[in-house]
């Protein structure tokens, strides 16, 4: 198990990472997630020992690493970029901790061939890695990070440089990888969606500090403070009343059967108001065509607001809607 205690990093002045505490279990996948700035890649490099800490202990299984090297730790590493070599093969690369362990041929060839059928690769050894798409680059890097059976999987950003139709495809491919190898992994990520695809628990971090840790959608439901709610896509935010699991606020009423009674604070997401029969009335002003849905801002005449309708029939700039809460936009914060 790794546990992270009191962990501050600093460059100078600057404080990246301050006072965090974390821990993560075997066989468990944990996320960082937070805006670009916050500290979550510092967090993850002073795990793998790439960067010093200014004070706070790492410890793996209660050992503290704060005199191991890097390449002692036992943890895999996964960037953005994959860091292939490209003077090797498919095969190579995904063989080099192996070789570096001096591991006999005949092991190498058979994990090898069994990664790489477990990243979807199967048939791919041969293959000079400068000759794959960004997608299969990183299942390569996955693939040659999980060879050596590390105790800790660690990565960072690791899809960020695909397209999102791709992004999505391998954030599911990679969830089916870590829970089949069994691997207990920390990630660093910006992007919401991979977060809660990927993660047993969600930590999100701001200014170098962890303001929430819990399971995906305790996060989603739940956010700690206004600040997580905006990241988290909550663009308004209004005072609300939830009585026998149903919320009433300025929009309207809609069953919330997991939300406390009492007097709350209501994050609304974009997907929290849609066209239809509701109380609301608005105009309006923008459409934006996504994949399942259009995204419509409405003009409500005491504020502008974000609401989505169906890819069929969606209404056109200056049409007159009305619109009603979806109880899967909606967060309680606090």
């Amino acid at each position: 198990m790794l546990r992270v205690e009191e962990i501050t990093v600093r460059y100078g002045a600057l404080t990246a990472v301050s006072d965090v505490d974390i821990e993560v279990a075997d066989g468990e996948v944990v996320a960082l997630l937070g805006p670009s700035g916050c500290g979550k890649s510092t967090l993850l490099r002073a795990v793998a020992g790439l960067e010093r800490p200014a004070a706070g202990v790492v410890r793996w299984d209660g050992v503290d690493l704060g005199r191991t090297p890097v390449h002692r730790r036992g943890f895999g590493l996964v960037f953005q970029d994959g860091q292939l070599f490209p003077h090797r093969d498919v095969a190579g690369n995904v063989a080099f901790g192996l070789r570096m362990r001096g591991v006999a041929k005949g092991e190498r060839v058979a994990r090898v061939g069994e990664l790489l059928e477990m990243v979807g690769l199967a048939g791919y050894g041969a293959r000079r890695v400068t000759e794959l798409s960004g997608g299969e680059q990183q299942r390569v890097a996955l693939a040659r990070a999980l060879a050596p059976r590390p105790r800790l999987l660690l990565l960072d950003e690791p899809l960020s440089a695909l397209d999102r139709a791709l992004r999505e495809n391998l954030a599911l491919d990679l969830s089916r990888v870590l829970r089949s190898a069994g691997t207990t992994a920390l990630l660093v990520t910006h992007d919401h969606d991979e977060a809660f695809t990927l993660a047993d628990r969600v930590a999100v971090m701001r200014g170098g500090r962890i303001s929430q840790v819990g399971r995906p959608d305790e996060v989603w439901r739940r956010p700690v403070d206004e600040e997580t709610a905006r990241f988290l896509g909550c663009g308004i935010v209004v005072d609300a009343e939830v009585t026998a699991g149903r919320v009433t606020c300025e929009f309207g009423a809609v069953g919330l059967p997991w939300a406390p009674d009492g007097d709350v604070r209501l994050g609304l997401r974009p997907t929290g108001l849609r066209v239809g029969g509701g109380p609301v009335e608005g105009t309006v002003t923008a459409r934006v065509h996504r994949r399942d849905h259009v995204r419509l801002v409405v003009d409500t005449g005491t504020r502008v607001v974000d609401a989505v309708a169906g890819v069929a029939g969606a209404p056109e700039v200056g049409a007159a809607v009305r619109l009603a809460l979806d109880p899967d936009g909606l967060a309680i914060l606090g």
